[in-house]
């Protein structure tokens, strides 16, 4: 249960919805509501399908790659810093979607990489090899914290009127911090185990 637990919270995370808000806000700003709704929902179907891939598949994936767990482990605790930094100290560019005025996004970039990232899928296949016997609290891990994820960006409007700007930046640095140690654990989780062998 505290396995579902820490993986519903890494999860989450990692999605980041709410340092998402404001990416998502700006994609989609030119649909009228109803529209804006029935894409968000699409874009979140998507990603799920693609996350439930990874999940089930991912021991095949690492099997096929000849990687072993410690290596997924020391380069998902990478990525993640990274992704961690760029959280706390994020850059101009970071917030360009790569779309067109008025073009409807499929697929990319709110689905892949903004819910369904490298960063993601590798945690995915790391927590499917590190726990096979219990991919049932795996699958409700990522349930939940894709409900949550849809929760907090279908309410998009709403988080950024209490929250504002700086609110939001706030909460996503606070994030970053807590990934940073996530990550952190990560890392020195994959080189423990390689110094094992």
């Amino acid at each position: 249960m505290t396995e579902m637990i820490s993986a519903t919270i890494l999860l989450l995370l990692i999605m980041d919805p709410l340092g998402n808000l404001p990416i998502f806000m700006s994609v989609l700003k030119h649909l009228e509501p109803k529209r804006r709704r029935v894409v968000l929902i699409r874009e979140m179907l998507i990603a799920l399908i693609i996350m439930l891939l990874f999940l089930f598949t991912g021991e095949r994936i690492l099997a096929f790659l000849n990687l072993r767990t410690e290596t997924v482990s020391i380069s998902g605790g990478v990525i993640l810093f990274l992704i961690a930094i760029k959280m706390i100290f994020p850059s101009a560019e970071s917030s360009s979607t790569g779309l067109s005025a008025g073009e409807e996004p499929f697929l990319v970039p709110l689905a892949i990489p903004l819910v369904a990232g490298p960063s993601l899928l590798a945690t995915l296949m790391l927590l499917s090899h590190q726990y096979p016997q219990q991919m049932t609290h795996l699958v409700g891990a990522l349930l939940i914290a894709w409900g949550v994820t849809v929760g907090i960006l279908l309410l998009s409007g709403l988080f950024l009127r209490l929250l504002g700007d700086k609110g939001v930046n706030a909460l996503e640095r606070l994030m970053g911090l807590i990934l940073i140690m996530l990550a952190t654990q990560m890392f020195l989780d994959g080189i423990r185990a390689y110094l094992k062998l």
